[in-house]
């Protein structure tokens, strides 16, 4: 079957939960060596129809930038702060594993990098750059729609990323599998010969398979 009717298959068996699932995309690869740095993907795309939900944002800033940032930001990081974090590393890791995007000042990347970066670096999260007086408010939206899509090595030759959630249309889920299909499709050497399979799925629900040959036509 093809992107919405397996969108919709998997939404309608799914079982309802207590929580609103996310839609999954799993795109599986072949012909590829994803060991090799040329072949692995990282690509930071944002969702035309968005997640469907909320992403949590800290800023790291002071002055200005940690003004604008209130009412926008889910958490201001002030320099002092950040300092005083020091080398506590379980309290670097439960920053880390509490917020999905960091932005932070651009006159403060060096003492972010110090204190933070071996932690951030790793899980994909390194801030944001942004001046002190910057507008935060669209980044952060943009942010809130923006999935990173990453493989890791050539024994897990797969994608996995989500695009969007239960709540939201099959149409608008749809354009979000397509336009994440066709950011990986144009970063693969042979394109869509190097695509095993796609699969789609809710968070806790069965895995149907969306039929390759009849979307790419």
């Amino acid at each position: 079957m093809e992107i919405k009717e397996a969108i919709g298959k998997a939404k309608s068996e799914a079982k309802k939960r207590k929580f609103t699932q996310s839609v999954d995309l799993f795109i599986n690869f072949k012909s590829i060596d994803m060991a090799k740095q040329d072949n692995k993907l990282n690509i930071e795309l944002v969702l035309p129809k968005g997640r469907g939900k909320k992403k949590k944002v800290c800023v790291i800033a002071e002055a200005e930038l940690a003004s604008n940032a209130k009412g926008v930001a889910d958490k201001i990081l002030m320099a002092a702060e950040l300092e005083k974090m020091g080398g506590d590393k379980k309290a670097i890791k439960a920053l880390a594993e509490s917020y999905d995007f960091f932005i932070a000042q651009a006159s403060l990347m060096p003492v972010v990098g110090k204190y933070l970066g071996q932690v951030l670096g790793p899980r994909g999260k390194m801030p944001k750059p942004v001046p002190p007086n910057a507008n935060l408010e669209p980044l952060v939206a943009k942010l809130s729609n923006t999935i990173i899509i990453k493989t890791k090595g050539k024994n897990l030759p797969v994608a996995h990323v989500p695009i969007g959630t239960e709540a939201m249309s099959d149409d608008d889920l749809t354009e979000n599998a397509q336009t994440v299909i066709n950011a990986v499709k144009a970063k693969l050497p042979l394109h869509e010969q190097n695509i095993k399979d796609i699969y789609v799925k809710t968070t806790m629900g069965p895995v149907v398979t969306v039929d390759i040959g009849g979307e790419q036509k």
